[in-house]
């Protein structure tokens, strides 16, 4: 039986591009997987064109030789083309490995890391540093100091884990891929070497200090910079300063997490600034001038506005917080609290008599209001 065309059989141009043909591949192969095609009886011999078709296709040498010869660039006198060897057919448990190797490599680790296979190094893990600071840190800025337990490279062996800084050797079990394979009729099934633990290397002369890891468990004392116009929440990353990597990997990374403390005076809203002045009874009624501390450590003086009542607000401009990435600053926000005068004597008595009295004649809808509410309590208490 004649051997289909190789781009027919996959689907594509002559003129594909490997991006193409590899593409084209994983879609048939996927199409002719033996769980997706059970009710295909032909399944089996269609992977095999397709796995065929595609191991000549994805090489640049011999797909140069069958875009010229076609099929004869393989067969009789011709060789395996520029490599020789053939393509031959082989088995349908080989062609699945292959595959498997293509369709999942990327996800299962690869090929290895060169010509070493897999790569020895391993990153280390980032760290989380809870840290508290007051607001007026958070208006100002500050620079702080922490311990942070963890692991740094290993300075007996370099961070190899090898006695006196040797490299590590290809394991012999794997030849460095960091992965066995073991085949079950048409299944191939990997799994992590046991000797080597994926690494793909093996440590002939562990470090005496680090037994091998690379790494040692050491505190480290660093210096934090924490902007103006932090918040709660606000995340800082220190590039390479978490744990240190595996057999000389790169470190991971540090998190510094902020919380802002709640203040004795200021409420905080973003980047405005909230707080409760009291004002005496005098003042709210008459007016006057009330003397407010600021989050810079300074006091600023408000007007009153005469009949001022609790709960009147007075904005002070840019004498809020920072905006943590600039674009300028918050307000600060009064909210006045009238206070009622308590231990009168009795001249200050006195002249609130007479002055309720006043008011009455002037405001007799007032006073008659007020007498009502008298009335009530003197009930209650009765």
């Amino acid at each position: 039986m004649a051997k289909r065309d190789f781009y027919e059989v996959l689907g594509i141009a002559k003129g594909a591009s490997a991006e193409e043909i590899k593409k084209a591949y994983r879609a048939k192969a996927k199409e002719l997987h033996p769980d997706r095609a059970q009710d295909n009886p032909n399944a089996e011999a269609q992977f095999k064109e397709v796995n065929e078709a595609y191991d000549v296709l994805k090489d640049a040498d011999k797909k140069a030789a069958y875009d010229r010869f076609g099929h004869a660039a393989f067969e009789g006198g011709m060789g395996g083309g520029p490599r020789g060897g053939g393509y031959g057919q082989g088995d349908f448990a080989s062609a699945f490995s292959d595959v498997f190797e293509d369709l999942f490599g990327d996800f299962m680790g690869g090929r290895g890391g060169g010509p070493g296979g897999r790569t020895r190094a391993t990153r280390g893990s980032d760290l989380r540093y809870n840290m508290r600071v007051t607001l007026e840190e958070a208006f100002k800025g500050a620079q702080k100091t922490i311990n942070v337990p963890g692991s740094s490279a290993c300075t007996a062996c370099n961070g190899t884990g090898a006695e006196g800084g040797a490299e590590p050797q290809t394991c012999p079990t794997c030849s460095g891929l960091g992965k066995v394979r073991a085949q079950n009729g048409f299944f191939t099934v990997e799994r992590t070497c046991p000797t080597c633990g994926g690494a793909g290397q093996v440590v002939k002369n562990p470090c005496h200090v680090c037994h091998g890891a690379g790494r040692v468990e050491k505190e480290r004392t660093l210096s934090v910079n924490i902007p103006a116009g932090v918040e709660t929440g606000t995340r800082i990353r220190l590039a390479g300063e978490g744990e240190a990597g595996m057999r000389g990997g790169p470190a991971g990374d540090l998190y510094i997490f902020i919380e802002v403390r709640e203040h004795a005076i200021f409420q905080r809203d973003g980047v405005n600034l909230y707080c409760r002045v009291p004002v005496s009874l005098i003042s709210a009624a008459l007016g006057g001038e009330v003397e407010v501390p600021t989050i810079d450590g300074g006091r600023s003086r408000v007007k009153v506005p005469a009949g001022s009542q609790s709960g009147r607000q007075m904005r002070l401009r840019g004498k809020g917080m920072p905006a943590l990435r600039g674009g300028g600053t918050g307000d600060m926000v009064i909210e006045m609290a009238v206070e009622t005068p308590v231990n009168l004597t009795s001249r200050q008595k006195e002249l609130l008599r007479e002055f309720e009295k006043i008011e009455a004649e002037n405001n007799p809808e007032g006073a008659s209001f007020f007498k009502k509410v008298k009335h009530f309590w003197d009930t209650m208490k009765g």
